[in-house]
């Protein structure tokens, strides 16, 4: 394309914008611009948050005589929730969801044996090793009850969400390496298959603080050290995004 065409093209275009913007202009002069002009229709029946990953730190409480975490434990979720409004502002909700969660704890408990006959110890604060951790995977059903100072119109807004949740185990795993004998257990008969929690999430716009804690244990009565059961569970903090 030679230099003349080129400049001949950008004339039309400069002019056409020109005599556009011109119209366009009178136009806006007879009338007057809003959101009726521009039919955009504003959803006042709109819902909030139904999509959330979230990332956690976990901490066990409730720790036998001599168990410790001398490694950070991380966790994931996420999920889906639906939001149903229950006042005319939307401001208040109530949201059931179904999601899932996965858990790593690192500690010096040991687990051997068989998922059938699992035997329980601690390992002593002089001995080193490679592994030593179990997990979980778990389907999540919570029901959250909600606040928010949301709009229509705003998309950033303040919420504080707490809520109750039940957990159904789908797969466990627990791995212990001294270095000379690695002991892998799937399926544990001791862990529990529900776990019963409450949490809290405060924020703002897409940054937002959570705070679980599991009410009943990780571990049925029949996980015992020394004949004294496990009663160890967990505390979360992290953060969780939501979504939509």
């Amino acid at each position: 394309m030679n230099l003349n065409l080129t400049y001949k093209i950008m004339v039309r275009l400069f002019l056409g914008c020109f005599l556009f913007l011109s119209l366009f202009r009178g136009y806006s002069q007879e009338e007057t611009f809003s959101i009726d002009t521009l039919h955009v229709k504003i959803d006042s029946l709109y819902r909030e948050d139904q999509f959330y990953a979230g990332l956690n730190y976990n901490s066990l409480l409730k720790k036998p005589s001599g168990v410790s975490q001398e490694k950070i434990s991380f966790g994931f979720s996420a999920g889906f929730l639906r939001d149903m409004p229950i006042n005319k502002k939307r401001t208040f909700a109530i949201a059931p969801g179904i999601g899932f969660s996965f858990n790593n704890y690192l500690q010096n408990m040991t687990i051997t044996g068989t998922s059938q006959n699992p035997v329980y110890g601690v390992m002593p604060s002089d001995l080193s090793y490679d592994k030593n951790r179990f997990e979980q995977f778990r389907v999540d059903v919570p029901i959250e009850f909600r606040w928010r100072d949301s709009t229509p119109q705003e998309f950033q807004f303040f919420r504080i969400y707490g809520g109750f949740k039940v957990s159904y185990l789908l797969y466990d795993k627990s791995v212990f390496d001294d270095g000379n004998v690695k002991t892998v257990i799937k399926g544990n008969k001791d862990f529990e298959d529900f776990l019963y929690g409450v949490y809290l999430s405060v924020g703002y716009s897409a940054f937002n603080l959570q705070v679980s804690y599991n009410l009943n244990s990780f571990f049925k009565s029949s996980a015992q050290i020394d004949s004294v059961p496990i009663t160890m569970n967990a505390l979360n903090i992290g953060v969780v995004f939501y979504i939509l």
